[in-house]
């Protein structure tokens, strides 16, 4: 299981970022919004454990979404470590 983690920066809007969970990781809009001010708080967020390909297929497609719309946002995959 892997990490889908969205990292902060000033030019990708909020409102992309919330429109980016819902329709990629299933949020409703209001789990979505304090989701994307954790990010912005914390810098990065965690928005999904997922198995490795549908998390790679996942940051690919948010992340050629945000490159068509011309956002910088980087998301990073991490194992998820059992503790």
């Amino acid at each position: 299981m892997f990490k889908v983690i969205y990292l902060n920066d000033n030019q990708t809007t909020m409102d992309f970022v919330v429109d980016s969970l819902i329709e990629y990781f299933d949020y409703t809009p209001e789990s979505a919004e304090q989701i994307t001010v954790d990010i912005h708080e914390a810098g990065a967020a965690t928005v999904a454990v997922l198995p490795f390909e549908v998390a790679e297929q996942k940051g690919i497609e948010v992340t050629l979404n945000a490159r068509s719309q011309n956002y910088p946002l980087q998301i990073k995959l991490e194992p998820e470590t059992v503790n």
